[in-house]
């Protein structure tokens, strides 16, 4: 039976999605720590503009960002060829296993390190490496679970935003639904995280919250219409490798998903 599951092309493709989709949703996060200034990184200088009377704001991200429009893409793909029902449990899939993840990375900082190891770094300008560790595998629970829980509700409102399109358009305009269900789903995700993080967790004001909001959508705007030309490429490389015969009958069977 396994050799039979191995040879086919639509269960490797499905196994390669899912893996690539939690692999990168965990990288994400590991690196969301670290924040980033996009106009340094793109020789400009920062910008220090005036969002909601919130002054110097500027375009800095989290590294994180840099990932999570991949899961946008892979998310409509598969929505494409194997229907929400997929999306749905690769989506709760990802959740447990970041979830696993961080449960892991406390559990690792919560064992005792040994003697020798907190001055192995003075040499690269870190006299305690047992903090460096902590503080970078540490962060906050608001956090942690602002971020599963808008990765969640934003799956979910791709999804749904996604198949309405669909339903409208059938197998044309990909760029409709793919770029537009993205640009809804990503200003979900930028405000629940934001919110549970920072409004919640952190007592932000409402006028600091929306400025930063709109801030990291503007970002995820920008790179959703960036990447719409990627999806087109992925998908004519999966007709390839699938067949065009294939390839129809997948797209015709996840738009039957839609009812069910």
């Amino acid at each position: 039976m396994i050799h039979n599951i191995l040879k086919d092309k639509p269960t490797k493709l499905f196994i390669f999605f899912t893996a690539f989709f939690v692999a990168n949703a965990l990288i994400a996060e590991c690196i969301g720590g670290k924040i980033f200034s996009l106009e340094k990184l793109l020789g400009w200088t920062p910008s220090n503009f005036t969002l909601f009377g919130q002054k110097n704001l500027a375009f800095n991200l989290t590294c994180g960002v840099l990932l999570w429009p991949l899961e946008f893409v892979v998310t409509d793909i598969v929505n494409e060829y194997f229907g929400p029902k997929a999306v749905k449990r690769i989506s709760y899939t990802a959740i447990a296993l970041i979830a696993y993840g961080f449960i892991m990375f406390y559990f690792a900082m919560a064992v005792p390190p040994a003697d020798f190891w907190y001055g192995t770094g003075i040499a690269d300008g870190i006299p305690d490496m047992s903090k460096a560790f902590n503080g970078i595998f540490g962060q906050g629970m608001w956090i942690i679970f602002g971020s599963l829980f808008a990765f969640l509700v934003s799956q979910l409102v791709d999804v749904t935003v996604f198949h309405k399109i669909k339903k409208h358009t059938g197998e044309n305009k990909v760029w409709l639904r793919a770029t537009g269900s993205t640009l809804i789903s990503q200003l979900v995700d930028s405000f629940i995280v934001l919110f549970i993080a920072f409004k919640i967790g952190k007592d932000w004001s409402w006028q600091l919250v929306l400025a930063i909001c709109l801030v990291n959508y503007a970002y995820k705007f920008t790179m959703a219409i960036l990447l719409t030309p990627l999806i087109y490429l992925v998908e004519k490389r999966i007709e390839k490798y699938l067949g065009a015969e294939t390839a129809h009958k997948m797209k015709q069977a996840a738009m039957g998903k839609v009812n069910e």
